[in-house]
């Protein structure tokens, strides 16, 4: 088994990679991948943070477009990553590997809040911790939550997951001149307004000097692939 290039990383992960080919809600049999995928980056020896979103069910930019304040469609798409990593948590420990959802929103009925030194222990017992509920504040993305707690447990990269196997110019989906990138620094991530994250987590990223590491999410075993410097993704650091 090769060794990891990283000892402790945040893994990122849409909501919408849950549905699978449903368009909507969680597909079982891609939660169960997504988790097999997870428990096989674990057990390189890897401490590992996840970040889900929740636009496979409620996405705050959306429904606030509905008469529902932004603030409020916020707050339902933190509620919604609370149900993802719950469900997440599941197929985790289905797999063969403990699990704790930590939320920034007190629900204690629930999962535990988020409190950093208690995330510290988890992850030094082996746990995986799913952060849920964003930052706990509206008008952040999780992107942004996924570079913030990285920064606070001490981890060494980022790992977001996406559609596609790196950055590129353009959407390589809509322009198939779009240029893909093996390597950009945070400061040409934010000039070049790239969107695979947003502006306040690429910055944010870059005051830590915290990596991110994007890739594709579709390819089984991508992200044990990542943490042992395989496959094909593009590095985003200083």
């Amino acid at each position: 088994m090769t060794k990891p290039i990283y000892r402790r990383v945040v893994a990122k992960i849409s909501g919408e990679a849950l549905t699978g080919r449903d368009g909507f809600g969680i597909n079982k049999a891609t939660l169960e991948r997504i988790a097999g995928d997870l428990v096989a980056a674990h057990k390189l020896g890897t401490s590992l943070g996840v970040v889900i979103g929740g636009g496979n069910i409620v996405r705050g930019v959306t429904v606030s477009g509905k008469g529902i304040p932004r603030v409020t469609g916020d707050l339902m798409g933190m509620l919604a990553t609370v149900m993802n990593a719950l469900a997440l948590e599941s197929a985790i420990e289905k797999a063969g590997v403990a699990a704790r959802t930590m939320s920034a929103l007190t629900m204690p009925q629930l999962c535990e809040s988020y409190e950093r030194r208690r995330a510290l222990r988890h992850l030094d017992e082996g746990r995986v911790v799913l952060f849920a509920g964003g930052t706990g504040n509206p008008l952040f993305t999780t992107d942004t939550t996924a570079v913030l707690r990285a920064a606070e447990i001490g981890a060494e990269a980022v790992l977001k997951a996406t559609d596609v196997d790196g950055v590129y110019s353009a959407d390589p989906k809509q322009d198939k001149n779009a240029k893909r990138y093996d390597r950009l620094t945070h400061r040409e991530a934010i000039e070049r307004d790239l969107k695979v994250m947003d502006t306040t987590a690429f910055a944010l990223a870059r005051e830590n000097r915290m990596p991110i590491i994007v890739f594709s999410i579709h390819e089984a075993g991508a992200i044990a692939a990542v943490l042992r410097g395989e496959g094909r993704s593009t590095v985003v650091g200083n």
